[in-house]
């Protein structure tokens, strides 16, 4: 009996479901679609745009416009920083409220909670969908730019922050780690919208709450009196991504952003399992 016991709580079968759940819900579809049309349309764009109307920089991070013309790469980047303020927080947003409060809004958390699975089970499962939202969203926007771009625009070696020149497949690698990286500070977001899951039955409460809350993280930065609390706001380190096209790379400049989504992710996944640990499930 104690075997069966611990095959059961090891089983990826309730991941597997989440995960297929969260794969075939059409609104998770079209806002992949909606990601990964972003790209097209400003590689668009930059090709019908007349010499004078490009190379503007977008503020708050650095400006890859003016280099789409000379190389398709940099639509991918353009992109991943055009969505990152908005599109890809919203998108997170959407999969984090809706994974406790979508279950209590059908009636159907309580039904999760007897087949039996334990409430961190619940919480851990929910999350990891999340962590895979997370990475994949930044990967679809930065697939779609390559592919635009290099459609539209051509290769060829890519030319660094820091004004050297790199292979095209070492700006890949550059381009992969700039996901992972957003994918961790999105992930941290995960983390805060898993629990204002836990605190609602309305989903879509859920995501606009967070939804605020990253947007008035991006406008807090915006104010320079306010320099004391830019270091614990979430997105601060958010921009910060553009670190890993400098040439070399400074992993160091990398660590603050990577601390304080560490930090909201142990402190908020804490708030989740306290409030739903002892939550009356009544639905």
């Amino acid at each position: 009996m104690s075997q069966v016991k611990v095959r059961r709580r090891v089983s990826s079968r309730f991941l597997a479901s989440e995960v297929r759940l969260i794969a075939v819900r059409r609104r998770n579809q079209a806002g992949l679609a909606a990601l990964a049309a972003v790209p097209v349309v400003i590689a668009v764009a930059m090709k019908v745009a007349t010499p004078d109307s490009t190379g503007r920089g977008q503020g708050g991070g650095p400006d890859f416009f003016s280099q789409i013309l000379s190389n398709g790469f940099f639509v991918a980047l353009a992109g991943v920083g055009v969505e990152l303020t908005l599109f890809l927080p919203i998108a997170i947003a959407m999969l984090a409220g809706d994974a406790v409060a979508g279950e209590a809004n059908q009636g159907t958390l309580r039904y999760l909670l007897t087949v039996p699975v334990g409430r961190i089970r619940l919480l851990a499962v929910k999350y990891a969908g999340i962590v895979m939202g997370a990475f994949l969203a930044p990967l679809v926007v930065a697939t779609s730019g390559i592919l635009a771009g290099l459609l539209l625009f051509g290769g060829g070696d890519v030319t660094t922050l820091s004004g050297t020149s790199i292979s095209f497949g070492a700006g890949l690698l550059r381009l992969l780690g700039v996901c992972l990286y957003l994918g961790v500070c999105l992930t941290a977001l995960g983390a805060v919208g898993l629990f204002l899951s836990t605190l609602t039955e309305q989903p879509m409460g859920a995501t606009i709450a967070l939804t605020m809350l990253t947007v008035a993280s991006f406008v807090l930065g915006q104010i320079p009196q306010l320099d004391w609390l830019h270091p614990y706001l979430l997105t601060q380190h958010w921009q910060d991504f553009g670190e890993l096209l400098r040439d070399p790379v400074s992993l160091s400049a990398l660590q603050p952003g990577l601390l304080t989504a560490g930090a909201y992710i142990v402190v908020f996944l804490c708030a989740a399992w306290a409030r739903f640990a002892g939550r009356d499930i009544t639905s």
